[in-house]
């Protein structure tokens, strides 16, 4: 399997894997799969601020991940939100797990602190999933989104990427990152294209 940046041939494959999230879970609480033009708008506003990355499987995209601002406001610059979706072929094959820490090291790289990951809490696969790779729950939003006729909550996962203190600058957009160099180990199942 490979892991590179998306590009906006990938939007029809990238929603080829989000439409049954959103059409038929609660993994999002997006009631309509986004039309090709808005899902490009999507990935050309997050990308421009985040890695997103997408992973192909024998030639194809078999899922994505992506890192954006967690919030808009200036003094929260230094937390990002974490996204992925993947294929049912990706699952169970460390893709997921290529996938976060991968973008944890380029979060680090940009010069982020804290990342988030909002998880339906009724979705205990993606819960193990976040706590395994070192996620703790930050808040519980009990019953805060109604999809599929009844409600659903969500845990509010964290992890810091460095201690409390000064942060620095805030984190370079996406363009200005230099992921040279970057630290791959523990990747070396999967094809690594970062440019």
């Amino acid at each position: 399997m490979r892991i590179r940046m998306a590009r906006p041939a990938d939007v029809p494959a990238m929603l080829a894997v989000y439409r049954p999230f959103v059409e038929e879970t609660a993994v999002t609480f997006e009631y309509e799969t986004p039309s090709p033009a808005a899902f490009l708008a999507r990935l050309e506003a997050v990308s421009a601020r985040g890695p997103w990355l997408v992973l192909e499987d024998g030639g194809a995209a078999a899922g994505y991940a992506y890192l954006d601002r967690a919030f808009a406001r200036a003094a929260y610059a230094w937390a990002a939100d974490l996204s992925i979706y993947l294929a049912p072929r990706a699952r169970g094959r460390g893709a997921g797990r290529a996938l976060y820490t991968l973008l944890e090291r380029m979060a680090a790289r940009q010069g982020y602190r804290v990342l988030y990951g909002l998880v339906t809490s009724g979705n205990a696969a993606s819960r193990r999933f976040h706590e395994a790779l070192g996620y703790r729950i930050a808040a519980l939003l009990p019953d805060c989104g109604y999809k599929l006729g009844r409600w659903h909550g969500v845990c509010w996962y964290e992890k810091r990427l460095g201690p409390a203190g000064d942060p620095g600058p805030m984190p370079a957009p996406a363009a200005e990152a230099d992921w040279s160099g970057l630290d791959l180990s523990g990747l070396e199942n999967f094809e690594i294209e970062l440019q």
